[in-house]
């Protein structure tokens, strides 16, 4: 499932929301391609997307959720990669 959380994330004088697969890589790189988000936005377990991008995200059928549940989403599904590791 392709999941989003809320715009909060300041940087590069925007504020952004972190899209990530809890199932694959390939099903998150999918989704970011047909929403026309660009590759240069992933690191390394999510993509940046703006705010202005967000309700757009979710209207394509990315699921609104809590920072703290995609975290652990992704800790789950086995995909989350940290900084360093």
């Amino acid at each position: 499932m392709i999941l989003i959380d809320p715009p909060v994330w300041p940087g590069w004088g925007k504020v952004w929301s972190h899209l990530v697969s809890d199932e694959s890589f390939e099903e998150l790189h999918a989704f970011a391609k047909a929403a026309g988000i660009p590759a240069k936005g992933f690191d390394r377990d999510h993509y940046d997307v703006p705010s202005e991008l967000y309700d757009e995200m979710v209207a394509l059928g990315a699921l609104p959720v809590a920072s703290r549940v995609l975290v652990r989403r992704l800790i789950d599904s086995g995909l989350r990669h940290r900084k360093g590791s």
